[in-house]
């Protein structure tokens, strides 16, 4: 058996879909006979080619939404299929602040539950089984859905890894919205989008973070220099966002952005398990602090037992004369 019918719910930006949508594509295709996307907006011919290429059959549009809220309207559109007979057995959305969104009030609408903060997916019979970390990412618990409604989950970033399977351009179908009453009122006037030089923190192949171990905010341009140095993006700890040296945009964690780069350094960052669980995923890690038993070393690949202040300088200094 498995899940007949899954429908992922797709991002674009840029013209593109996310990373987050590719990613839950791939693991979908390995869980339904048939997978789509459904997006709010209009589907270009790159968008369809894209979508195909990670193996859905069809792409769901609502078409343009005039400014309407992602969240409103499209969970609105995949509740009427669904009522209507025509939808998915199961949706699938990323754990960004659209998917939050369309997650919840699909679940309001179906009166259906949402599995959150999945990181893997596996099918039991005609159900979807999730799998979710608890007490801090310490202990993994699966979760099944019973009760024959409709399956929505909720699936954390970098869980699995984007791959094509070479299929043709997706189809592309209109989806229709319903009266969405007065929240259908509520438009997007203004985006604000943080620019930055390199590239996206939650996709670099290299990341170097840093903690309150640096001492003071001025000192995190260490962090930045070496991230530049090596073409990868700085992260930091939830420490120094709370005390304001970086923005929230920069934190890596558990109520942050989970990372998987080939490289993470973690510059003075003692390792509570709210930041592990952003980043213990990373294909290397290093870590640089003072104090032998951090627990950073738990997991780091190569421990460094020194201050930051000493031990950064002469790597910014290595890196430079290396290039």
């Amino acid at each position: 058996m498995g899940i007949s019918s899954l429908w992922v719910y797709g991002e674009v930006v840029d013209g593109s879909l996310s990373t987050m949508t590719t990613e839950m594509l791939a693991k979908a295709r390995t869980l339904a006979d048939d997978v789509s996307v459904v997006i709010g907006g209009d589907a270009s011919d790159a968008v369809a080619a894209e979508a195909g290429a990670h193996g859905a059959s069809t792409v769901h549009a609502t078409g343009d939404l005039a400014g309407g809220l992602q969240g409103v309207n499209v969970a609105a559109a995949i509740a009427g299929a669904i009522e209507a007979g025509s939808g998915p057995a199961a949706v699938l959305a990323g754990t960004t602040y659209d998917g939050r969104d369309v997650a919840a009030r699909l679940s309001v609408a179906l009166d259906a539950p949402v599995i959150t903060n999945v990181v893997d997916l596996e099918v039991d019979g005609d159900a979807l089984v999730g799998t979710e970390p608890v007490f801090g990412g310490t202990t993994n618990v699966k979760t099944r859905f019973t009760g024959g409604k409709a399956q929505i989950a909720l699936v954390r970033p970098k869980s699995f890894v984007a791959e094509e399977s070479g299929g043709g351009a997706a189809a592309v179908a209109a989806l229709a919205v319903p009266d969405t009453g007065a929240a259908g009122a509520a438009k997007v006037t203004d985006t604000f989008e943080e620019q930055s030089d390199g590239p996206k923190l939650d996709e670099a192949n290299f990341v170097a973070s840093g903690g309150r171990g640096l001492g003071d905010s001025e000192k995190f341009a260490m962090v930045e220099e070496v991230a530049q140095l090596m073409g990868g993006a700085a992260g930091a700890s939830r420490a120094i966002v709370d005390a304001g040296w970086v923005p929230y945009s920069s934190q890596v964690g558990q109520t942050g952005k989970v990372v998987k780069p080939d490289v993470y350094l973690a510059l003075g960052i003692s390792g509570a398990t709210q930041h592990l669980v952003g980043m213990k995923g990373s294909k290397h890690i290093i870590a640089i602090n003072k104090d032998e038993e951090a627990p950073i070393f738990g997991v780091a690949d190569l421990g460094i037992v020194g201050d930051v202040h000493s031990v950064v300088p002469k790597l910014i200094e290595a890196l430079k004369a290396r290039a």
